[in-house]
């Protein structure tokens, strides 16, 4: 380091995570001299097409899928808006809808990710759905008794988050899975919702959002009992810009038409990713992102034991060091990762900022969200809150991340808690 130069303490990986440069290098080729179109039939597209295959053979490998349950696309919020509107334009597309005498019904929770709020909010705007927004607990997880308690004849979708991108509680995803199981067994044999579209599965299909939880959590879609999974690079140390949906379908392997899919394409204008995603497959990130999930997967045990001393050391110290602020979420059911405060008469802005100024980069909410002055999940498991008399920090740990990082983001809380203490009484 230049004795001028600033020291820099990276900890808000939960926004985005930097390129590893083993993938970097594995990306470089197709950057530059392997640049074929995989839809083009000559020497250079069967070279891009045959990178993609790869890739896709590698991650279903990893979440133990077909190949053909793989469908990529520019990222996670693209992907849960497939999962979501996919399935209900097939119910609609099918008949099903139309044979109901109540509109399709959706469950999920509130504290999901704003790429799944805002488009079940959409669906209902435009009457395409019902949807029963299922709370949190007050330490951030769901009780699987509250979403069997939602399900009705009409429901066919449930999605549930596996990891909050906020406060980083884990849901309880195999024990929903198993209710939904449940549920479909009991369903009416007569009911025009008693099997899903085309597939013959019983519904309601169940979505969870693995963006947060891929790096820490088992993934095995199998084992978890998900039909539908979304996830994307920029949070396992890939590229940008490429996502992926796991979509279980029930039939021959490597189909050729969408007859055992459980949705239905949103966009329209090409036949690549089995029909399901038109556009011409971004190979290089594609690349990327399995090469990072290869890695994620190989180190994932011992680096969720090495930050999960790492965070409990860092939630130690500021209990100690600061009585005042509040860790948000279930302190031991959470990300290995996530330490989300709140911090009374302080704004969250000129926090984030003043941590800036000292080299520490935090955040106070997800980076989507970053224009919106709601805090929706802080508000779901604290409804007494109140931005303008709290600030909320999310500290969100790395791979590059030390204990003395740790000690620096301290050390660095406490100039910023004197130099305003008139404001922290």
């Amino acid at each position: 380091m230049k004795k001028n130069s600033k020291k820099i303490v990276y900890m808000d990986n939960a926004s985005s995570t930097p390129i590893e440069r083993s993938v970097f290098l594995e990306m470089k080729k197709f950057m530059t001299d392997e640049f074929g179109n995989p839809g083009s039939l000559h020497q250079k597209g069967v070279m891009a097409k045959n990178a993609l295959d790869d890739a896709r053979k590698k991650v279903a490998d990893i979440l133990s899928a077909m190949p053909d349950e793989i469908i990529f696309t520019s990222s996670g919020t693209e992907s849960n808006n497939l999962a979501i509107q996919g399935v209900m334009n097939q119910a609609n597309q099918t008949g099903q809808g139309a044979s109901l005498t109540r509109v399709l019904h959706i469950v999920t929770t509130n504290i999901e990710h704003s790429s799944v709020l805002e488009t079940c909010r959409y669906l209902e705007k435009e009457g395409k759905a019902s949807v029963t927004y299922v709370p949190v607990e007050s330490n951030g997880v769901v009780d699987p008794e509250k979403i069997k308690e939602a399900l009705k004849e009409n429901t066919v979708l449930v999605s549930v988050m596996y990891a909050n991108n906020e406060i980083g509680t884990i849901q309880p995803i195999m024990e929903i899975a198993k209710e939904i199981r449940f549920f479909r067994k009991q369903r009416k044999p007569k009911s025009d919702l008693g099997t899903s579209f085309k597939s013959g599965l019983g519904l309601p299909i169940f979505h969870t959002d693995a963006t947060q939880a891929i790096n820490y959590l088992p993934i095995k879609v199998e084992k978890l009992g998900v039909d539908l999974m979304s996830f994307n690079g920029s949070k396992i140390y890939g590229p940008k810009g490429v996502g992926v949906l796991f979509t279980k379908h029930y039939g021959s392997t490597l189909i050729k038409d969408r007859s055992t899919r459980i949705i239905n394409p949103i966009m329209y204008g090409g036949e690549q990713e089995f029909g399901l995603r038109p556009g011409t497959e971004n190979v290089v990130a594609i690349v990327g992102f399995a090469k990072a999930l290869e890695i994620t997967e190989k180190i994932k045990n011992n680096e969720t034991k090495r930050l999960t001393k790492l965070r409990d050391y860092f939630i130690k110290k500021l209990k100690k060091q600061f009585p005042q602020i509040t860790i948000n979420g279930d302190l031991t059911n959470r990300l290995p990762n996530n330490i989300n405060i709140s911090v009374p008469n302080f704004e969250s802005e000129l926090l984030v900022i003043e941590l800036d100024a000292r080299g520490v980069a935090a955040s106070s909410k997800s980076a989507c969200k970053t224009k919106s002055k709601e805090f929706y999940v802080i508000k779901a498991i604290r409804p007494d809150f109140d931005y303008k008399k709290g600030a909320i920090i999310r500290f969100s740990l790395g791979r590059q991340n030390i204990k003395n990082d740790v000690e620096y983001a301290i050390k660095s809380l406490s100039e910023i808690f004197k130099k305003y203490k008139e404001f922290m009484l």
